[in-house]
């Protein structure tokens, strides 16, 4: 063998020699950034699945609640969400099941009053709700704009009750004087004998708890 050809092996030998460690080295730190993207991409997208399938506990507690809201109409004016984009005499007129109501707000001449008011409360009687009054007595109030009216405003409260706070609340109403709520969960009163049938009604400027039983100043 030539000393050109031993000389020329000699020199390849050495090379791969050299070269060998760096691309094993290569390999290696490749290879450990790729499972640690991997094992991050891993983590963050069991982080997103887990938020996913764990509902918000706020916006759960925040939704209308009581056996009365499944009447509610799912689409429309007359909807959740269509109430929540209507002030609120405006949002019960879209309620059938408010319609003697809507009546006797007209009747005190308390429309606008009620819609433009900011950050209220109503608790707003159902139809059977009236209908627990005598036909004479309830045509006697409607005739009366002052007891008419004093009856209405006793169902606002000037500030946005969540249900939380009607757990044991004493709140003033526009009639000026105070009304009570009890309860908790699902499950309140108003002035110990009046029920929250439908609760936790959004519109656009007020806070809405539907009951079954018309609520009457002292």
């Amino acid at each position: 063998m030539s000393s050109t050809l031993r000389f020329r092996r000699t020199a390849l030998a050495v090379s791969a020699a050299v070269l060998l460690p760096f691309a094993l080295a290569a390999c290696s730190d490749s290879g450990g950034d790729s499972t640690a993207g991997s094992s991050s991409d891993k983590s963050a997208n069991a982080s997103a699945s887990s938020q996913a399938a764990t509902p918000d506990a706020s916006m759960a507690m925040d939704s209308p609640f009581g056996p009365a809201c499944s009447g509610v109409p799912a689409e429309g004016a007359g909807s959740f969400d269509g109430m929540a984009k209507d002030p609120v005499a405006t949002a019960a007129s879209n309620n059938p099941a408010l319609s003697t109501l809507v009546t006797a707000v007209k009747q005190a001449g308390l429309v606008d009053t009620l819609n433009n008011a900011k950050g209220i409360t109503v608790f707003a009687p159902t139809n059977d709700a009236f209908a627990k009054i005598p036909k004479a007595d309830l045509d006697k109030v409607l005739a009366d704009k002052a007891a008419l009216t004093k009856i209405l405003t006793y169902h606002v409260v000037g500030q946005t009750l969540t249900p939380k706070q009607l757990e044991n609340g004493s709140f003033d109403t526009l009639e000026k004087s105070k009304l009570t709520t009890s309860g908790s969960g699902e499950s309140y009163k108003v002035n110990g004998t009046s029920n929250i049938v439908c609760g936790n009604v959004k519109t656009a400027n007020a806070n809405v708890y539907i009951v079954d039983t018309v609520l009457m100043p002292k």
